[in-house]
C-alpha cells in the first residue's frame, strides 16, 4: 500500500513522514492533483482554520481530487484538521462548506467549563467497540496528544470510533470502511500514536470494518 500525505502548505508534515517512517511504512507528498495518481491510502494532517484551509486546497488544485478520493471510498486518514474538513461545515468559518462526508458542525469549546482554550496536551481517548482494529492490546481507552479550540460535533453516533471529554464529552474520532479520523496527533503521541497509525494502516487493507 503507498501512502500519499497531503500538503497545502500548511500542517506538521515532517513529524507525520517521519511517523510513518518509524512504522516502516514511509510515504511521500501530495501537492498537485497529479501526485494522486499511485498512492493506494491518502493521509489529510492539518492544522490552521478551517476556512482558510478550504480556500487553499481549492487555490492549489486539489479540493477536486480530495472530494473525489473521498466519495470513491479510496482508504482515508483524517488527523485533526484533516477530520474536522470532513464534516458539512465549522463555527470557525461560518458560510464556508466542508467534504460533508460525515454529517455534523464542527463547534467551538464553550468557555462555561472554565477550561483553557485551545484544548492542549495529553488526554484519553475512550474507543467504542466499532474502532476494535486500532487499538492496541485490547485497551479500552489510550492518551493521545491534542491541540484544538474546535471539535466536530458528529450526528451520526454510528461513525464514533473515540470520545474525550474536555468540559463536555465530544467525538474524538470517527471509523466507516476505509475512512479513519482522528482530533489528537498520532504523530506526536509516542507508542500510541503510532500503534494507531500502523493499525490504521492494517485496517484498509484487511478492507473490514
Amino acid at each position: 500500500m503507498k501512502l500519499g500525505v497531503l500538503d497545502y502548505g500548511a500542517g506538521n508534515l515532517r513529524s507525520v513522514l517521519n511517523a510513518f517512517i518509524a512504522i516502516e511504512r514511509p510515504a511521500k507528498l501530495i501537492s498537485s492533483p497529479a501526485d494522486f495518481d499511485g498512492v493506494d491510502t491518502l493521509v489529510f494532517p492539518g492544522q490552521g482554520a478551517f476556512g482558510d484551509s478550504v480556500r487553499i486546497l481549492k487555490q492549489n488544485d486539489l479540493w477536486s481530487p480530495l472530494r473525489e478520493w473521498l466519495a470513491a471510498g479510496r482508504p482515508y486518514l483524517g488527523i485533526c484538521l484533516g477530520y474536522q474538513l470532513l464534516f458539512d461545515s465549522s463555527e470557525e468559518s461560518p458560510g464556508v462548506t466542508g467534504l460533508g462526508i460525515a454529517p455534523g458542525r464542527v463547534r467551538k469549546f464553550s468557555p462555561e467549563h472554565g477550561l483553557k482554550v485551545p484544548h492542549m496536551g495529553w488526554n484519553q481517548a475512550q474507543w467504542t467497540s466499532r474502532a476494535a482494529a486500532l487499538h492496541t492490546g485490547g485497551a479500552s481507552s489510550e492518551h493521545f496528544y491534542f491541540v484544538h479550540s474546535y471539535y466536530p460535533d458528529v450526528e451520526d453516533e454510528s461513525l464514533i470510533a473515540c470520545t474525550t471529554s474536555y468540559g463536555a464529552e465530544f467525538a474524538s474520532g470517527i471509523i466507516k470502511p476505509n475512512l479513519v479520523a482522528v482530533q489528537f496527533h498520532p504523530e506526536k503521541s509516542q507508542s500510541a500514536g503510532l500503534g494507531l497509525l500502523k493499525n490504521s494502516l492494517a485496517f484498509f487493507e484487511s478492507g473490514s470494518c
